[in-house]
């Protein structure tokens, strides 16, 4: 089963340039915040960053301290089991009730669970079909990337 939270999504473009990763996350750490997932490539001189963190708002105001404008993307957070098929079922969980995937990456390591992230047609409702929640009740993470708690919308 997975555990799916709304999160907020850092997004930002920038002139490529060597060490550029390694600058951002830097101002990121000394702010004390953890990145949950990330995602950054290069298309020709431009180099784009997204992410997520158990602080939008500090990771924010670092990457402001630099000069960096950020844009913010609703999306979900979905820690599901390391295990073949995963993936699988909860892309069919989404498509039978009619949630459009409208971007996703993650990653799988070692550990017992592997983090997700999904940005859909209907985040809200995607949180209670993957948490299996009746309509009313989503979970949120309350810029946490981690953890979580239910409330009423």
């Amino acid at each position: 089963m997975a555990n799916a939270t709304k999160v907020k999504q850092l997004n930002c473009t920038l002139t490529t340039k060597v060490g550029l990763l390694a600058q951002i996350t830097e101002a990121i750490a000394k702010a004390e915040v953890n990145i949950a997932s990330i995602r950054a490539y290069e298309s020709g001189k431009k180099a784009y960053f997204s992410f997520t963190t158990n602080s939008p708002a500090k990771a924010r105001r670092a990457m402001a301290k630099l000069g960096i404008e950020v844009e913010e993307k609703d999306g979900i957070l979905v820690e599901m089991r390391n295990k073949p098929g995963e993936l699988q079922k909860i892309a069919q969980q989404l498509a039978a009730a009619e949630i459009n995937i409208v971007e996703t990456y993650g990653a799988s390591g070692a550990g017992r669970l592997s983090p997700c992230f999904f940005i859909t047609s209907d985040n809200a409702r995607a949180v209670r079909v993957l948490n299996n929640l009746p309509k009313g009740t989503v979970r949120k993470t309350a810029g946490r990337a981690r953890g979580s708690r239910t409330r009423k919308e």
